[in-house]
């Protein structure tokens, strides 16, 4: 492998891997609402509208490799990273309920999973999130040297 090929195929992992961590958090998110009958609070829906299409998005720029999905990507997860930094914070009790869009349906600051006693759906969605924005990031450093 050459020099000239090598930032592109570390773009390519790098957006593969993003997919991939979208893709578990869809399917996740899917099973916990349609399988295990959780009900998603306002701001679990918001996030997702920032998260189920990112599967799509970034399967687009693996086939061939389009080191500019990050220009389309990273929006949509900045702006879900956003909502789950917020959910994380009212399911923590840093922000009041009160101060939420959770007035009908789900409220935002119950906790329906807690797994290891701090793992919680919020802190799940943030690290989802973090981890594609992080992946995005370093995509964009490798691709354009």
């Amino acid at each position: 492998m050459n020099d000239f090929q090598a930032p592109q195929d570390r773009g390519w992992l790098l957006v593969f891997i993003a997919w991939m961590v979208a893709s578990v958090s869809t399917l996740g998110a899917l099973f916990l609402g349609e399988v295990m009958g959780y009900t998603p609070c306002v701001l679990c829906w918001y996030q997702r509208i920032g998260m189920f299409p990112l599967v799509l998005i970034l399967a687009a720029g693996l086939f061939p490799f389009d080191r500019k999905v990050v220009r389309y990507a990273l929006p949509l997860a900045l702006a879900g990273w956003l909502l789950a930094v917020f959910h994380w914070a009212v399911a923590s009790g840093l922000v009041p309920e009160s101060d939420t869009p959770c007035s009908q349906g789900a409220p935002c600051s119950v906790k329906q999973i807690s797994w290891f006693g701090f793992l919680t759906l919020p802190l799940l969605s943030v690290l989802a999130f973090s981890a594609i924005i992080a992946l995005l990031l370093m995509t964009h450093i490798k691709a354009s040297k």
